[in-house]
């Protein structure tokens, strides 16, 4: 995948069957379905791919125990068989995590168990493995870490995990390995309309300055958060149509959760479940619900959140942890689809997706979680197809295995998630050059190349964020190492020693937001 190619591309397609704007999980999957269908595919992101909610996720691959709870059953059978689907397409990046949900009522023990055996039956042949009740030795055997005082037992389920931004940029290979052309850095500007239909648009290349007007059948927005802002440049005056909202984690050292399973908390104060999950040998809690009325590129977390996460997560563990235990912090904001009603509590608003059709022809795809991201591009395209008169082809992505695929990749390699072309990253340059440039998390030489010469990274951020998960893991740490990162990546560009105080600058006041 080579940026420069995909620029050239546009001189050579008169008009495409369709360009999808955004590069998170909805337009990545409607790209890949669209490319698989043989039609002529153009992806445009404004910044990085998965720059925004599709890299601060939970990073679960899931039903949604919380959804079947709310009642929501046709989300969680969709979710479920999605979860399966995915697994079985990119094994080296969706694993098997056991949770354990520790009781301190009796109450909950037969609600919890009787929920997720349905949750079991509902996931059929796809299934991860059953849930079993606990009692309380078990449970403590299971979590060490977890609170004793009160405890009553357990119950433990199966669900999937995933690194989400690795995820993203395996399905922009896949789109380009199946003919769509992917542009990062790529900011639409005005769409172009005849006869009040839209026939293009016009997009801005953010790096060179260069503006490029391209012809299309059909235009999908897939925008996440930021969809409003296209809808208004078809029509200024449309009500909104997302309703945002914030979620934020933390990550901690691992032995704030000794272990290999993950903890479920039912009950918090504001009736949300908060997840505990290892990640990267470190600890990912989260999440929070913050009803937001504006949509940030780079959000914050709110002091209260992170309250809120540490005053709960402490009441489960027997290792309480404080701000100063916090190696990073990250906000990401939710697309929730706007529904009629007042009520402002964000988790009451549903994690269906919706795919909507302007009257000037524009396809909006709104809501979804990543779970769900290969059905959404199925509904999507398959509303696009019809939208733009193209020829009838069904969906193929049920069975399409995701680029790198690798069904016998080593977990405790932190390459696994590379798929079949950890091998060809190992092979590059010398040996030496795949020892890691941190003792807190993996990085080395070569997949700093690998990302700059064959995933499109061309800022810092892109590298320490994304391609890997340096700044989600330790920000303090991935600073430290920001200087030599810098170096590797500014020989490989050919670019300057003006380069290099200009990433570091942006980089270091993008950090910030992740360290407390």
């Amino acid at each position: 995948m080579n940026r420069s190619i995909s620029l050239k591309e546009l001189n050579k397609v008169d008009q495409w069957d369709i360009v999808i704007v955004g590069g998170g999980a909805s337009g990545l999957g409607s790209a890949i379905d669209a490319a698989q269908r043989g039609y002529k595919t153009l992806l445009l992101e404004k910044n990085d791919f998965a720059k925004g909610t599709s890299s601060r996720s939970t990073k679960l691959v899931h039903g949604g125990v919380r959804y079947l709870q709310n009642g929501d059953i046709s989300l969680v059978i969709e979710a479920l068989k999605e979860r399966g689907i995915l697994k079985r397409n990119a094994p080296q990046l969706v694993k098997d995590m056991s949770f354990v949900i520790p009781f301190y009522d009796w109450w909950n023990s037969p609600f919890y168990g009787l929920g997720l055996k349905i949750y079991d039956m509902m996931a059929g042949k796809m299934g991860l493995g059953p849930s079993t009740l606990l009692d309380k030795k078990e449970t403590v055997e299971l979590i060490n870490s977890v609170n004793q005082d009160g405890l009553k037992g357990g119950v433990i389920y199966h669900d999937g995990q995933f690194d989400d931004s690795r995820m993203a940029i395996t399905l922009s290979l896949t789109a380009n390995d199946l003919g769509a052309t992917l542009i990062n850095y790529a900011e639409v500007t005005d769409l172009i309309k005849e006869n009040d239909l839209i026939s293009g648009l016009e997009f801005l290349d953010c790096e060179s300055g260069e503006k490029f007007s391209v012809k299309t059948k059909v235009v999908i927005n897939a925008t996440g958060v930021f969809s409003d802002r296209i809808v208004k440049m078809d029509r200024p005056g449309a009500r909104p149509m997302i309703r945002p909202s914030q979620g934020i984690h933390l990550v901690l050292e691992r032995v704030f959760l000794d272990g290999p399973h993950a903890i479920m908390i039912p009950h918090t104060s504001d009736g949300r479940v908060l997840f505990a999950v290892p990640w990267h040998d470190h600890v990912v809690v989260g999440t929070t619900d913050t009803p937001i009325d504006h949509a940030d590129e780079e959000p914050k977390a709110l002091e209260e959140e992170i309250a809120f996460i540490l005053s709960n997560a402490s009441q489960y563990m027997t290792k309480k942890p404080q701000r100063k235990d916090v190696k990073s912090v990250f906000a990401g904001l939710r697309p929730l689809a706007a529904q009629q009603g007042d009520s402002t509590k964000t988790k009451e608003v549903s994690r269906h997706h919706k795919v909507n059709v302007s009257t000037s022809g524009l396809i909006s795809v709104l809501g979804g979680k990543w779970t769900t991201y290969r059905k959404m591009g199925e509904d999507t395209i398959n509303t696009a197809a019809v939208v733009a008169g193209l020829k009838e082809i069904k969906c193929k992505t049920k069975k399409l295995m995701l680029h790198g695929y690798d069904d016998d990749a080593p977990t405790e390699d932190p390459l696994h998630v590379y798929g079949s072309d950890r091998k060809k990253i190992l092979s590059m340059g010398k040996s030496e050059d795949n020892n890691s440039l941190s003792k807190k998390f993996y990085i080395s030489k070569n997949t700093i190349l690998w990302g700059v010469q064959n995933e499109m990274a061309i800022h810092l951020e892109d590298i320490l964020a994304r391609r890997m998960r340096c700044l989600f893991l330790d920000a303090k740490e991935t600073l430290r190492i920001a200087p030599i990162v810098t170096e590797i990546m500014a020989t490989a560009l050919q670019k300057d020693k003006n380069w290099i105080v200009k990433e570091l600058k942006q980089f270091k006041t993008i950090t910030q937001n992740y360290i407390l």
